[in-house]
């Protein structure tokens, strides 16, 4: 039996267990610079963590998708239907939901058209993929410690003062949000990276205490991802 596994795949074009190895390991290969080349140049307002690690095993699956077809217009015509009948009975809302989904009709067409080496080295693969994306948390990113909100009663000519405090006490800071309050003033809303965690409250302090300062408040920041 152990010996039928390393012959390859029980069909008439079987494929050797190291080329599969090796394509599927390229593939994640390639998905993890691209998910990571994302990560780094995503500058847009909604960051989803599911969509960068759906990034990483995507090739894999797509791999794993042309070994099985391997120029089966029966089996391309299977999985038509297949992902037909999925789409018509469920709406996935989460895009690494649907890599799972795909990971699993793949891994099923499989050892349905007698691929037996290709779905199990797929599987252990995909498998070690989604455990090193769960341990490592890859995808998430940390840009800013807390979301400071706070009133501005003066001209906002003489934000200079405040913006003083806050680079003394910050790495980075993004205003997020500048409007006219109700009831009077100017309402900010700041992102703030602390250059120390610790001395958050010193420089809520300050701040309450600068001249013009009112209803000041921190939220703390949760990571920059859609989960």
């Amino acid at each position: 039996m152990i010996d039928l596994f390393f012959q390859g795949d029980l069909t008439p074009q079987p494929m050797d267990y190291r080329l599969v190895s090796l394509s599927l390991l390229l593939a994640f290969l390639c998905g993890h610079v691209v998910a990571w080349l994302y990560a780094w140049t995503h500058n847009g307002l909604s960051y989803s963590r599911s969509f960068v690690r759906s990034i990483v095993v995507l090739p894999v699956i797509v791999a794993l998708v042309l070994m099985v077809l391997s120029n089966s217009l029966v089996t391309a015509f299977g999985l038509m239907a297949v992902l037909a009948i999925v789409r018509f009975r469920n709406v996935l809302r989460d895009t690494l939901d649907t890599t799972y989904l795909l990971a699993s009709i793949v891994l099923g067409m499989a050892c349905g058209t007698q691929r037996y080496t290709t779905a199990v080295i797929g599987c252990a693969l995909m498998a070690a993929i989604f455990v090193y994306l769960r341990i490592t948390d890859f995808g998430t990113r940390h840009s800013y410690d807390v979301v400071l909100n706070v009133n501005w009663t003066r001209p906002t000519a003489e934000l200079v003062d405040l913006s003083a405090v806050l680079n003394r006490h910050a790495r980075k800071v993004n205003r997020a949000s500048q409007h006219a309050s109700g009831g009077g003033g100017t309402d900010l809303s700041y992102r703030v990276l602390l250059r120390d965690p610790e001395r958050l409250e010193e420089m809520v302090r300050e701040l309450r205490g600068l001249s013009g300062a009112a209803r000041v408040f921190t939220i703390a920041a949760e990571n920059e991802s859609e989960i």
